[in-house]
Parts: C-alpha cells; structure tokens; sequence
C-alpha cells in the first residue's frame, strides 16, 4: 500500500511538471505573435502617414488673380495744359510728392493765387494722388483692395470735421466707380469750397482734390463750376493709368471692365502698398486748404 501511494504521488508529479513545461514552451510562441501583431501595427501608421504627406503635397497652392495694371503714369503729367490752366491758371508748374515706389503711389499738387489787389483774390489748389494695389493670397485680388480704399477715402471726405453742406453723387463714365464729394470749410482767409472725386480703374484709385475761395473781399466761386472741374480731372487721369499701362482710354469712358486678373498669378506678390493701403491719400479730403501762396 505505501509503494502504491507512493507511485501516485510521483506520477502526480510528473504530470504538474509536464504542464510547466508546455506553459513555459508556449510563452515564446505568444511573445513573438504579440511582436508581429505589434509590427503589422505600425507598419499601418506609417503608410497612413505617408499617403497624407503625398496628398497634401498632392493640393494645389492657394492663388489669386494677378493685379490688371503694374504701373502708374507720372502725376505731374496727367493732366493736361489745358486743364491745368482751366482749374489752376496762375500756377507755373506742379509739386511732385516724394514716394518710396512710384509704380505704387504717386502725387502732385498745384497752387494758383490770382491776386487782384484791393479787388480781392482768387485761390485754387489742386491736387492728384494714385494709388496701385497689388494682389494678395491673404488679403485678397488687386481690385477688390483698391474698392475697399475707394469706399474709405469717400468715407473719410464726407466726414472731414468742420465740413458743411456736404454732399455726394456718382460720378458716371469715370473709371469701373467714382464718387464726387463737395463741402464747405470756413476758415480765417474765406469760405473754401471743397471738391473731392474718388475714382477706381482696375487696381488703381486715383483721388482729385480740388478747392477754391474768394479772398480779401472777393466773391466765392462756384461751388458748380468746381465741381465739373474736378470730374474733368478725374476723368482725364483715369485715362492717363489707363494709357500708362497700354489699355487705351476706355476705362476714362466707363467701359466695362477687362480685369486681366483672369488667369490667376502662380506667384502673387505680397501688396505692394500694404502699409498704403490703410491710409488716406494726402489730398485735401482733411486739409482742404492751404494758406494762399502770394503771388510769384
């Protein structure tokens, strides 16, 4: 009987000694599954990561329509003799204004003073800004810039402080849009009458500022006649950007617009008045007047 237990009790042995040894053989086998199954993983991630890489560089890049003109005519020069003598007649030449890029911004402006003596005297000033947008990824097309500062330099005439009697209209026929705005401005010398048209062809804002006064007792002129000189001007330098850029003058007579920023810009250029293009033009929109220049 004691052999017997004996025996049992090593065939017991035997056989948790066998299960050992099959747990033991089978933990390798479970371990190199798990690395496979942990391989076959990130070999997932890394094609997944791949074809996103290869479809992002895939899209195309973001563009806009290149600007239609890439120039600006020279300020003092577009105006014509005849007009300059019709709105400033005592002036000898303009005065050009200093411009970090002249294909950008340019002005000129003209004093007249016809002094009559004790008979009083006539002023007028003149002046003639541009102002050339480039197209922008972040900020937008060329003509779409220069509207939005069309809107901003009418904005800013109709609310030049001191102003009375302020009115604005259309100014058809000029450019793709232009506004004229008149006010009156009293200061120590007479009664200014002020004359402001904005006007927009393509990319390019062009600004005439024009006023006028009676001085030393002399009557004022009329704020009519200024008026259709200023649109004058403005028409005749829409038409000079226009020429400037080969465009003929249609756009002085209202022709519809033929942006070439049709076919967008593989390289847009960052604005090229980007710190411009949040300033009003040094017109008279907020200094109307300046002290009469006596007479040369």
């Amino acid at each position: 009987m004691q052999r017997r237990a004996q025996r049992e009790q090593r065939d017991q042995r035997a056989k948790r000694l066998h299960r050992v040894l099959v747990c033991a053989a089978a933990v390798p086998v479970m371990l190199v599954a798990a690395g496979c199954s942990s391989d076959s993983g990130s070999g997932d991630s890394t094609d997944k990561a791949a074809n996103a890489a290869a479809s992002a560089s895939a899209s195309p890049s973001p563009t806009v329509e290149a600007a239609a003109y890439g120039k600006l005519p020279e300020p003092c020069k577009v105006l014509s003799k005849k007009t300059l003598k019709d709105l400033v007649p005592e002036s000898k030449s303009g005065k050009e204004g200093k411009s970090d890029d002249i294909s950008t911004r340019g002005n000129c402006s003209w004093n007249s003073l016809d002094n009559n003596g004790v008979k009083g005297s006539q002023f007028r000033w003149l002046n003639v800004s541009m102002l050339r947008f480039e197209s922008d990824v972040a900020r937008g097309p060329a003509d779409k810039l220069a509207q939005e500062y069309l809107e901003k330099q009418v904005q800013d005439a109709q609310a030049t402080e001191g102003a009375k009697s302020t009115k604005s209209e259309p100014v058809p026929g000029t450019g793709d849009e232009a506004t004229a705005v008149r006010y009156e401005l009293k200061k120590k010398e007479g009664t200014f009458k002020q004359q402001t048209v904005v006007a927009r062809v393509e990319n390019v804002v062009v600004t005439i500022d024009y006023n006028g006064a009676g001085l030393a007792g002399d009557k004022s002129p009329s704020a009519d006649d200024l008026a259709k000189d200023a649109k004058k001007a403005a028409k005749e330098a829409v038409a000079a950007v226009s020429e400037a850029n080969g465009a003929g003058g249609g756009k002085a007579s209202g022709a519809p617009s033929k942006s070439a920023s049709k076919s967008p810009s593989k390289s847009p250029s960052q604005s090229a008045s980007k710190d411009a293009s949040d300033e009003p033009s040094g017109g008279a929109s907020k200094s109307p007047s300046k002290k009469p220049a006596s007479k040369s």
